[in-house]
């Protein structure tokens, strides 16, 4: 396989991957923001809140290897 090739795989499940953490950060948002308007703010409530902050921590660094594989297409 020849190197592009393989960086436009990389880069295709780099942007799945980006699809649905997107996807997740919106339902548990959701979520989360349901819980608060009922003022149900429990042990779950806060777990969420922590992993919705890491999957957004997370997409960051996507983002970033998005970028760096992006810009290693151009040069080939």
């Amino acid at each position: 396989m020849a190197q592009i090739d393989e960086v436009k795989e990389i880069l295709n499940t780099l942007r799945l991957f980006f699809s649905i953490g997107i996807g997740l950060v919106v339902v548990l948002t959701g979520s989360l923001i349901r819980k608060e308007e009922i003022q149900d703010i429990d042990l779950y409530f806060w777990v969420g809140s922590c992993i919705d902050f890491v999957l957004i921590i997370g997409l960051i660094f996507l983002i970033k290897a998005i970028k760096k594989n992006t810009k290693i297409i151009k040069d080939l």
